[in-house]
């Protein structure tokens, strides 16, 4: 399974590590993932990945 939220579709970002002497390298962020358990309309679960925030917010909303 690819490194992206099941629900909003946040992914892995790009951006450069800047030093002190303005030297430049490529760095990856990647999302903060979790495992949870859905229940499905038909009564089936089934685990997906959620990120940290998604889940924040579900929780904010609920």
């Amino acid at each position: 399974m690819s490194r992206k939220c099941f629900i909003t579709g946040k992914g892995p970002m790009s951006g450069n590590n800047v030093s002190h002497a303005n030297n430049k390298s490529k760095k990856r962020t990647l999302p903060n993932l979790r495992t949870i358990r859905i229940q499905l309309d038909d009564g089936t679960s089934r685990k997906v990945k959620v990120a940290a925030s998604t889940l924040r917010t579900m929780k904010k909303h609920s």
